[in-house]
């Protein structure tokens, strides 16, 4: 023993899992974000880029209320605002943008398979998600929740293949990116894990956790470093 930590032993586990549902879990209220004035989407993207950081709120908050999953990329630049706010906002209403198919029969299901995964009834959960995905196929976050059961459920290879289904649909879907760096950790092949973690921040910045993974895989390669010369 040398008394030093397992850099991988801190680094947060189920990160993705947390992602998985940030959304529907702590969403915060954009009611009370957002300013009046806004009542279109087209108002909502030419505020978006505004000078004025109160105006990009507003902007943010308006599509966390409604808008839909094509128009979540519209949103990923405001991951990287010089303003907080604006960040954790836009990370918050991605999330939910990315969980509205546009089908009121499948948004359903979608709920189900919510509560059956987080009730711990992942094979329901599964099957629930295999009927998403089977009727709209396009629906990225459909894949991307199955692919979460699939993780949780130890099905590692299947929720990789989930994974590409949702990057295929979604490049910038930074949920399922670092998705794949949790399956690759727990598959022990380190440097692809490293490679998908770094992918899911340069879309998104602000995930800790994955940011905590980063630095945990990166001691553990210069240790293995130090140790072969």
């Amino acid at each position: 023993m040398t008394g030093r930590r397992d850099p991988l032993r801190s680094a947060p586990r189920v990160v993705w899992m947390l992602l998985a549902c940030w959304a529907l879990l702590v969403a915060p209220s954009f009611a009370q974000s957002s300013e009046p004035g806004i009542s279109s989407l087209a108002q909502a993207l030419d505020r978006l880029g505004h000078a004025d950081p109160r105006q990009r709120v507003a902007a943010v908050s308006w599509l966390g209320q409604h808008g839909g999953e094509a128009d979540a990329a519209r949103l990923a630049p405001r991951l990287h605002d010089e303003d907080a706010l604006v960040r954790a906002l836009a990370e918050k209403a991605i999330w939910l943008m990315w969980t509205r198919s546009g089908d009121t029969a499948i948004d359903r299901l979608f709920s189900r398979g919510l509560e059956q995964m987080n009730a711990g009834d992942l094979k329901a959960a599964i099957a629930t998600f295999d009927e998403i995905v089977r009727r709209k196929p396009a629906f990225a976050e459909g894949w991307n929740r199955r692919a979460t059961a699939r993780y949780l459920a130890g099905d590692y290879r299947n929720a990789l293949a989930d994974c590409d289904e949702v990057v295929r649909r979604n490049p910038l879907h930074f949920g399922a990116l670092s998705g794949y760096g949790l399956i690759y950790l727990k598959l022990a092949e380190y440097d692809r894990a490293l490679e998908y973690f770094r992918r899911a921040l340069a879309v998104n910045p602000n995930m800790e956790g994955v940011r905590e993974n980063v630095r945990g895989l990166e001691e553990l390669m210069a240790q293995r470093l130090r140790r072969s010369t």
